[in-house]
Order: C-alpha cells, then structure tokens, then sequence
C-alpha cells in the first residue's frame, strides 16, 4: 500500500493531551520541554492538565494540538516513510515538519503567531461558522455568493459536509436560505471567529511577515495543501500557499480525491482523537485504508 499521513486541525485536542507521551518517551519529553521553551509558557501544564474551556482558547488550542500531533509523529516506533502528507487547516504545520520543510521550533513559532493573529482578527470583526449537511456544494456556493454578507464555503470536509464561514448576520441569512434549498442541518460550530474567510485578512497579512522570516526546506515528499489541494515541494510555492490559507477554502474532500489519484490507498492519521479526519476520509470512499497513529 502507498502511506500518506494526515495532520488534524482545531476541535482535536482534549484533555490530558500529550502527558501519556511525556511520561513514556525521554524524546517526547524533550520535546515538549523545547515547546514551552520556544513559547515562553508552560503549554504542556495546560496540556496536560487543563480544562476543556481552556483548551478551548485559541492562543492555546493551536499549539497544543501542533505539539500533540507533531510529537506523536516525531516519536512514533517506526520513523514513518510517507509518500505523501497534508494536514487539515493548522494540521499543514504539522504536515510540512513531517515532511521536512519546517523544523519543529519554527513551526511552533508560526502556530503560535497565527493563533494570536487570528484571535486578533477575529476580536476586530466577529464572525462564526457553520456546518452545513446534506447540499451539494455546488448549490452553497452558489448561494453564498448572492447574499450581501459576507459568507464563503470554508471546509469542504467530506461530500455532502461544506462549512461555511462569515459575519454573524451573514451566517444567520444563508442558514435560513440553505435550509430552504433542502440542506439536512445546518449546525452552528463551537468556533472563535470567521476562519478562512476575508474577514480573517488582517491576520494572514501578519503571519505573512513571519512566514517571509523564516526559513522554508524543500518537501521530502509532497505536500497536500488546503487552498488548492494540489501536492507541493518547493519552499516559495509551499510559503504562498500557507500565506493564502487564512482566507482561503481548506479543500479537504479535494485533496483526498487527488491523493487518491495519484495512487494513495492508505492513510494514517497522526494525534487525533476520535479520527475525525479518519470519518471524513472514509466519507470520500470507504475502499481506503484508514489507521490511527497516536
């Protein structure tokens, strides 16, 4: 079977994250400890021990679970050999030190700069997102375009699963319009802000900068990134894309379907609890292997 691995973004941390890894590897435990180093802060404490609400804010949700996936990676038995890898939303960062175009400390830095960029921007325009179930995306597409909100599909998660992402009226208005057209639910997400919308501008205007300061490797394998899902290996094309990221569409349902033409037929996802991109990959077809890594 061709391997490729898979990074989960926000809503796969939980708590006690990461303390199972700490107590049982000299390495992991190195690792956690250059973290806090790196940021100036115990994460691991609030990793370890802290509560969902607290796991639950940005600045902290992002890095842990960066951490948590990338250090399950780094530590796994068998050094992993992939053909491929993507990471879903913050899961790319995860995805580009798998594939050896940022070291750990970077990425962590970049991770870290993105969560307060994007809390930043979403506390100067509040938005929210919304699943939406059961709708080609083809038809929210198109409705998202006619209202006078700003409202852009987000995550094209799985077939028939499209978030959406917008002000909080504008959100309001398709949820009613996209209930009319047929859409099974439309569910409200649990989220800080409009992420991967244009109201997340100001915040890829500021990772920009740090993105620009840091020093990109080219790809040992390639890397499936969300705005085009289309694989990537060298530095300038891999930093532009990471940049566009913030305001742009993570195709996740894309990226699976390209992978899959290019002759991947086993995936392993790497850190996240409860295999929700497990789910969402076996929603794009069922003949795929699926396993879990941590």
């Amino acid at each position: 079977m061709t391997t490729a691995y898979v990074f989960p973004g926000q809503g796969a941390q939980f708590p006690g994250m990461g303390r199972q890894l700490y107590d049982l590897s000299g390495t992991a435990k190195a690792l956690f400890e250059q973290a806090d180093e790196v940021l100036g802060y115990t994460l691991s404490k609030v990793m370890f021990g802290g509560s969902e609400e607290e796991l639950r804010q940005t600045k902290i949700t992002q890095p842990a679970i960066f951490v948590h996936a990338t250090v399950t990676y780094l530590t796994a038995e068998e050094p992993p050999a992939p053909t491929a890898v993507a990471g879903h939303s913050l899961g790319e960062f995860s995805a580009l030190v798998a594939a050896g175009v940022l070291t750990f400390a970077d990425a962590l830095r970049l991770v870290s700069e993105r969560a307060e960029a994007m809390q930043a921007a979403a506390d100067a325009e509040p938005g929210t997102m919304a699943a939406v179930l059961g709708l080609d995306d083809a038809m929210i597409e198109s409705a998202c375009a006619e209202l006078r909100e700003v409202v852009v599909p987000a995550n094209y998660n799985s077939p028939g699963q499209l978030v959406i992402s917008g002000t909080e009226a504008g959100i309001e208005q398709a949820t009613r319009v996209l209930t009319d057209l047929g859409a099974r639910r439309v569910v409200r997400l649990p989220v800080g802000g409009a992420f991967h919308s244009p109201l997340m501008a100001p915040a890829r205007d500021r990772l920009k900068e740090a993105i620009d300061a840091t020093r990109f490797g080219p790809a040992g394998c390639p890397v499936y990134q969300n705005v085009d899902a289309q694989p990537s290996v060298e530095p300038d094309v891999i930093k532009q894309k990471l940049i566009e990221q913030l305001t742009g569409a993570v195709r996740w349902t894309q990226t699976v379907q390209n992978m899959q033409a290019a002759g991947i037929d086993r995936f392993v996802e790497v850190g996240g609890k409860g295999g929700i991109l497990s789910g969402l990959i076996r929603k794009v077809d069922r003949k795929l292997s699926v396993e879990q890594l941590g």
